[in-house]
């Protein structure tokens, strides 16, 4: 993997790739450390023939938190979207399935990357929160890889609150596949199954279903990448993630 601190672990057994976020200290938040050496870990499994699947998975209690808040408020506006952008999409083309297997807290940007992946099981210790609109923000580039596969009216009102729900919640709403008591026994027929299908088959099937959330990519990439930017830009966003490093309420909050 690339970089000098190893945030992305690779490790390949019995035809499953399984790239682990290790990041805990900032929960995994999607540095550009951590998400070039998640684009590494794809494009490693993906030219690889003896691997048929990839799982995608975490260390801590935290799968992802988001954004990166200490690189997101300097420097150009566009570039952590852009990666987000970039590596949503990475894991959307792989011609390989993505299971994200999830036993922790999912914010922000990590559901972007849930959304990302063909398939996601959740343990019961797992909770999720569109938490955007209470930093003054807008789950905008996320939307690409989950508006195309959550339900309407569960995208809004969690959207809108940025409240927490949990796995049940997530799986009603189209989040997860599933949310299981035990995130390993639930993935060990899904994994049995792929084992049994073509590279070919597996290649084109995932080409099928993931056909409307590439055409999203295309259409609306570019400008969710500016709403992004041009929202972190803001004083209400500056106030939102300053008083989310502060611990404190924002100036807003009633």
């Amino acid at each position: 993997m690339s970089g000098t601190e190893p945030l992305v672990h690779y490790r390949v057994e019995r035809s499953v790739a399984t790239l682990t976020l290790d990041s805990p200290r900032n929960r995994n938040a999607l540095s550009s450390t951590l998400v070039a050496q998640l684009e590494q870990g794809l494009a490693d499994a993906g030219k690889d023939p003896a691997v048929r699947a990839v799982v995608l998975t975490h260390t801590g209690g935290t799968f992802c938190a988001g954004a990166d808040l200490s690189e997101a408020t300097s420097g150009d506006a566009t570039a952590n979207p852009r990666r987000l952008v970039a590596v949503m999409r990475a894991l959307v083309e792989l011609p390989k399935p993505v299971i994200a297997k999830v036993d922790g807290h999912v914010r922000a940007g990590g559901l972007g990357l849930l959304g990302a992946c063909d398939l996601a099981v959740a343990g019961p210790s797992s909770t999720f929160a569109f938490t955007e609109v209470r930093l003054g923000l807008a789950p905008a580039v996320i939307s690409l890889s989950l508006l195309p596969r959550l339900d309407p009216r569960g995208a809004a009102r969690w959207y809108l609150t940025g409240s927490v729900f949990d796995a049940a919640e997530a799986q009603r709403i189209g989040l997860l596949t599933e949310a299981a008591e035990d995130t390993d026994a639930a993935l060990t027929p899904v994994l049995d199954a792929l084992r049994l299908a073509s590279p070919q088959g597996l290649a084109e099937t995932k080409r099928l279903v993931t056909g409307e959330v590439l055409r999203t990519f295309e259409h609306d990439g570019e400008s969710m990448v500016a709403q992004s930017a041009l929202l972190f830009g803001s004083a209400e966003a500056r106030e939102g993630m300053l008083s989310f490093l502060e611990r404190r309420p924002p100036n807003w909050a009633e």
